[in-house]
């Protein structure tokens, strides 16, 4: 389900999405329970929502992730429609973004790599750098 498609109060929803942005983490107090919430900004190629993360979701999604909504819940406050995983829903993390910036530092296969630059050989190598 695309971000463009969305309508609040909509429940049962699933969708893929890459984190954009993580806010500051709250930290509140509800019935005696102590808990964490933090929003952050979700975006497909349809568009953008904003996304709260709840407790443990908190810690495991992180700025640059593409997480999966599975059972996810759509509100709206103060006119803007924001994404949770409400009372079942659950967020998956497919790629960390960890891996995403090992996968941006990635060499070139060596048929894509330039070869502008000279080779160096190990009779260019100084005795004292051996």
């Amino acid at each position: 389900m695309p971000v463009k498609d969305l309508k609040a109060r909509q429940g049962n929803v699933n969708l893929v999405l890459d984190i954009a942005e993580k806010g500051d983490i709250r930290e509140f107090e509800k019935f005696g329970n102590k808990g964490r919430v933090c929003n952050a900004k979700g975006r497909d190629e349809t568009g953008e929502i904003k996304i709260t993360l709840w407790n443990e979701d908190v810690e495991a999604v992180k700025e640059g992730d593409k997480i999966r909504i599975d059972n996810g819940w759509v509100s709206e406050w103060q006119g803007e429609l924001q994404l949770s995983t409400g009372k079942s829903g659950k967020i998956t993390v497919l790629e960390s973004s960890k891996k995403a910036a090992e996968k941006e530092e990635e060499p070139l296969p060596p048929e894509e790599a330039s070869h502008d630059e000279e080779e160096i050989g190990e009779e260019d190598i100084g005795e004292d750098e051996k």
